[in-house]
């Protein structure tokens, strides 16, 4: 193949590979805004969501909307900053698994046999960036990847530090 032809096939995965960090920040600040609020409202209506969590036949339904509601919440905000962005992804992905299967359990079992059903339902889209964050990162517009930066900065070897050994 050409280099005028390989550089032109592989446009698409660099212009891509740009994007990549722009497209994490949106999901980022739009699903943890949503998952702040979700649990921004549940924690100001613990009552009625503990009613629902034993409703579903939840174990310790208060502890557990209490639980739940602070994981939202905490971890809305800790996906807008992009900070521990793939630790806080497994509760939430965790989370929203709970919520297909125990309060959305119809939509979760039509997955093949009506996928419209399946995908729009409530957990689905809340489940999907969180995959998302826990699979590709935060992104390099994210408090973890600033940190990570300064942690590699910071345990460098230092040049007036380093004394190469040659043997004798």
């Amino acid at each position: 193949m050409s280099d005028g032809l390989a550089r032109l096939y592989a446009l698409p995965a660099k212009i891509g590979d740009s994007l990549q960090s722009i497209l994490l920040l949106a999901v980022r600040l739009y699903w943890g805004w949503q998952f702040a609020q979700n649990g921004w409202g549940k924690l100001h209506n613990l009552g009625r969501v503990t009613k629902y969590f034993a409703s579903l036949g939840l174990p310790a339904p208060e502890a557990t909307a209490t639980f739940i509601s602070i994981l939202e919440f905490g971890g809305g905000i800790l996906l807008i900053l992009g900070l521990a962005s793939r630790w806080i992804a497994i509760p939430l992905i965790v989370d929203m698994a709970v919520a297909y299967i125990v309060a959305d359990r119809q939509a979760l079992f039509s997955l093949f046999s009506d996928p419209g059903k399946f995908y729009g339902a409530d957990p689905y889209t809340f489940l999907f960036a969180a995959l998302l964050v826990f699979i590709f990162g935060p992104g390099k517009i994210s408090l973890d990847a600033f940190l990570a930066r300064r942690l590699r900065r910071d345990s460098a070897p230092h040049r007036e530090n380093f004394k190469p050994f040659y043997g004798f």
